[in-house]
């Protein structure tokens, strides 16, 4: 792969985010210009309302001095008596101080305030009749009703002109909300979320070891550092595939090697054991020859002092020569076939077992379970190698009785005072009744293929341990082997 410098990395990052960020500051800016546009909407209305409310306060005061005419009048109807100056002088401030306030909304209103102040104005020290300051005020009240409904009536044009701008105003803010989300949506489902669903979908594919890498030309910019690494992921985990899947090819080949190696040794093993086997039956031969041919030696002795031809003489020295002779093989034979037994040694039971399930485990049916039940901390006292080879033999028989059926074989062990108890089970046919009632022989065997070797091999091996040996068949169907074996309590140490 291509090395690139911090520059040249720099400057291929720019140009891969450069578009994605001005799409980004494009969208910021449309909605903060959105977001200015609606405050200057809002800020306008509430100027609006607030000038709204300061004519209502203005009528509103308009109207309270109209109503303290009304007030006047009527307490001069009532009374049939001059109109209180100071009253109406109170009234005409009010009037004076509204044309000073100057937030009317009819041009005329200002200059009928006016009118309205000359009336309520003191007549002089000729005093005023009645009937005068009836007329004025009906006056001042007819001028005052008159600003206060031209005031009321362009009032209400402004605040419907005021409803009519916010309703457009606001259509207009939402339409353009909803335009900007409906865009942001579509970018967001079209250009966002459906790639990042492609993206899902290959990452599910990464499940079914797909390692194919994806087309990133028409890909949006904002996603293509996503996805770009998504194609380093892919090629990375397709080279790492290749080699793990050369590792395993290796292993197995390994495995193939060393399980043919193993089934090599064990036909090794197998012949040693018949050759042993032999051998033993051949000793036990000699040793039964050995008594006949010392009697026949002594008779040839005895006959040879009787004898008084040197022909027939000559010739009994022969056979007592090859009488000696034959008793020399034969003892020279006793002494070969003498077995030395293996040495002892502190022994881990259960990582014994464990090591023997492994490396059985390719020798025997896929269709057999093989189970160990040994304690963890079980450790004895006996030679190492013929312990594994009794146990492998129990196994390969067990295997071979349950033959093309699905079964169990299970090697369990425990500690009972001084001795190890080890059973090796299953579920096949069981031992036949001969078998069980004359015991084990060596060469005898009800398989066709079997050699009559491998459980004479396993009562050799637990009689010179000084152990005891138990065949049982299991209800409702099974066998069963029990080797007790005496075992020290020693644990071991490295040698």
């Amino acid at each position: 792969m291509a090395e690139h410098t911090p520059n040249g990395l720099l400057t291929v990052r720019s140009l891969i985010y450069h578009p994605a960020q001005l799409r980004g500051w494009a969208m910021l800016g449309l909605l903060l210009l959105v977001l200015m546009i609606l405050s200057g909407m809002i800020w306008r209305n509430l100027a609006r309302l607030e000038s709204l409310g300061s004519y209502v306060r203005y009528s509103h005061r308009i109207q309270m001095a109209n109503l303290g005419m009304q007030n006047a009048l009527l307490e001069h109807i009532a009374d049939n008596q001059v109109i209180d100056a100071g009253r109406l002088h109170g009234i005409s401030e009010q009037v004076r101080a509204l044309v000073r306030f100057d937030r009317h909304l009819d041009p005329q209103t200002p200059s009928r305030l006016l009118s309205v102040e000359r009336s309520l104005a003191d007549p002089g020290d000729g005093g005023d009749s009645p009937e005068a300051s009836r007329t004025r005020l009906l006056s001042a009240m007819t001028q005052m009703s008159q600003a206060l409904d031209e005031e009321t009536t362009r009032r209400e044009r402004m605040l419907k002109d005021l409803s009519s701008d916010t309703r457009y105003e606001v259509a207009l803010a939402s339409a353009t909300l909803a335009a900007i989300l409906l865009l942001a949506g579509l970018f967001l489902r079209y250009r966002i979320l459906a790639p990042l669903n492609d993206l899902r979908v290959l990452l599910s594919r990464l499940a079914q070891e797909d390692f194919s890498p994806i087309d990133t030309e028409r890909l949006d910019p904002l996603l293509l550092p996503v996805f770009n690494s998504y194609n380093d992921m892919v090629t990375r985990l397709a080279e790492l595939e290749g080699v793990k899947r050369l590792h395993t090819q290796s292993l197995e080949a390994e495995v193939r090697a060393a399980t043919r190696a193993l089934l090599e040794q064990q036909r090794s093993l197998a012949q040693a054991e018949r050759l042993a086997a032999v051998g033993e039956l051949a000793a036990g031969i000699a040793h039964e020859l050995r008594n006949p041919l010392a009697g026949i030696q002594m008779s040839c002795a005895n006959l040879r002092g009787e004898v008084g031809d040197p022909e027939h003489a000559r010739r009994l020295d022969l056979v007592t020569s090859e009488l000696k002779r034959m008793a020399r093989l034969l003892t020279d034979l006793l002494e070969r076939g003498k077995q030395t037994p293996a040495p002892a040694r502190p022994v881990a039971l259960s990582k014994l077992v464990s090591e023997l399930v492994a490396l059985t485990r390719y020798q025997i049916p896929s269709h057999i379970e093989l189970r160990s039940e040994v304690p963890s901390d079980l450790i004895c006292r006996l030679p190492e190698s013929n312990l594994r080879q009794a146990l492998l033999n129990l196994v390969l028989n067990a295997a071979q009785a349950i033959d093309g059926l699905p079964g169990n074989i299970v090697i369990a062990a425990r500690r009972e005072s001084r001795y190890v108890t080890i059973t090796v089970s299953d579920d096949g046919p069981g031992f036949s009744p001969e078998l069980l009632a004359n015991g084990i022989r060596s060469f005898t065997t009800s398989r066709k293929q079997g050699t009559g070797l491998g459980l004479a091999i396993v009562q050799r091996f637990v009689r010179d341990v000084g152990g005891h040996l138990a065949l049982a068949n299991r209800a409702p169907r099974g066998a069963e082997v029990t080797l007790q074996l005496p075992a020290d309590e020693e644990t071991p140490h490295d040698e």
